[in-house]
């Protein structure tokens, strides 16, 4: 029977972090001890007075359809947060609250690109980057950041890739899986050349609070007028505010490219979630001590695990800027073996620690770096050294 599946249903692949996380669940309803390090998600409670406003919300009946672009008490509360924290000025016409910043990714990917429009994307990326558009019929062009620069990308690697079907440039600062950041003199080279290409910028800065060291973030969009108006920024409340689940996030840019985004929105899920979004504008606006708590206890666990990565002999594990991942190289242990066959990839090593050590971690192959394994350190720290306990064994028991 012929297949009844689109080409491009066919040539999309699941999510691979999510993936993951439902292998990891189903060991654990098995009964197995296990240490997820695979899913991206604060394992902090979703602050009180957020909450307190979901459900004042139900209570208010706030529960029926509203604008498809969001209501304007949250476009608000983000333009608020955007010139406080970014020092960048929007209208309400310049912003669109989305189910998650996914979803405002996607809504991007269906604006702007037609099929064949390339996107410059630095590896190691996020994996949801690539298929959102090829589903569109775009061209992602990966360009290749280098572990001892810290997983940088710099204008230098950027240049050689554009091409004349070349449309935008797609960075994410901090960096998942790597959790670099890209430093401001490199994001202001960058921007030049976008300006003298005439190329979009699209700017996930979903994990711009977490920022360690000292560093601070810089949205590329403050680089000047010129620069602004060719960037489209998301962003989401899901990792600062611990709030995955409620599927809110948002993107500012030049008005025409928000109104299409819209426009498609309104054909495809209609508004974000109403409870939700009375929720955010009490994130945005609120009190934000519980953001910069759980910023404080990912900068601790993270000098943990760094610690006891990088002791385990084999093993190197690059200090990220931001984020909350680790991106380690476990490529020194392929062609070792255990009980079975040499281990030749990333897969295959996330493979052997889920089954050997009950260690759940995502293969870097996903995210363009077959050396590597991505691991999110957002869980207890009786969790990470268990963890990093389990890890060192296995990773021990490997000979040539």
């Amino acid at each position: 029977m012929t297949s009844h599946l689109s080409l491009r249903a066919r040539a999309t692949s699941p999510s691979a972090t999510l993936a993951i996380a439902a292998t990891a669940k189903r060991m654990k309803a098995e009964g197995i001890d296990v240490v997820d390090f695979g899913l991206g998600e604060p394992d902090f409670e979703t602050p009180p007075h957020v909450k307190e406003a979901a459900v004042h919300a139900i209570r208010d009946g706030f529960t029926r359809y509203t604008a498809a672009s969001g209501i304007e008490e949250l476009k608000d509360a983000i333009t608020t947060k955007l010139k406080r924290d970014n020092g960048l000025s929007y209208s309400r016409e310049e912003v669109i609250v989305s189910c998650g910043s996914k979803h405002s990714l996607f809504n991007i990917a269906e604006a702007v690109l037609e099929p064949g429009d390339e996107v410059i994307i630095p590896s190691p990326y996020w994996v949801t980057y690539t298929e959102q558009i090829r589903l569109v019929g775009g061209r992602p062009v990966i360009v290749q950041t280098r572990e001892d620069d810290g997983f940088r990308v710099a204008r230098s690697a950027i240049e050689p890739a554009i091409t004349p079907r070349t449309r935008a440039v797609l960075l994410n600062s901090p960096c998942n899986p790597t959790g670099a950041m890209i430093p401001a003199d490199r994001l202001k080279a960058i921007a030049a050349l976008a300006v003298e290409r005439d190329l979009l910028l699209i700017s996930d800065e979903a994990y711009e609070s977490m920022t360690y060291d000292g560093h601070e973030h810089v949205s590329i969009a403050s680089f000047g007028d010129a620069v602004k108006r060719r960037t489209i920024l998301v962003n989401t409340v899901s990792k600062t505010y611990a709030m995955t689940g409620w599927r809110i996030g948002y993107a500012a840019g030049p008005t025409d490219i928000i109104t299409a985004m819209g426009n498609i929105q309104s054909q495809v899920t209609s508004n974000p979630t109403s409870i939700a979004q009375k929720a955010a504008v009490a994130a945005l606006i609120g009190p934000q001590e519980s953001a910069r708590a759980m910023r404080a206890e990912f900068e601790r666990r993270r000098g943990y695990l760094v610690g006891r990565l990088n002791a385990i002999p084999g093993l190197t594990c690059t200090k990220p800027d931001g984020a909350f991942y680790l991106f380690p190289n476990v490529s020194g242990f392929y062609g070792r073996r255990a009980d079975g066959p040499p281990i030749r990839n990333s897969a295959e090593m996330a493979a052997y620690l889920l089954h050997k050590a009950h260690v759940v971690l995502v293969p870097g192959i996903e995210f363009g770096n077959d050396g590597h394994l991505r691991l999110s350190y957002t869980v207890s720290m009786d969790a990470l050294t268990k963890g990093a306990d389990r890890m060192e064994r296995a990773l021990g028991e490997l000979r040539s």
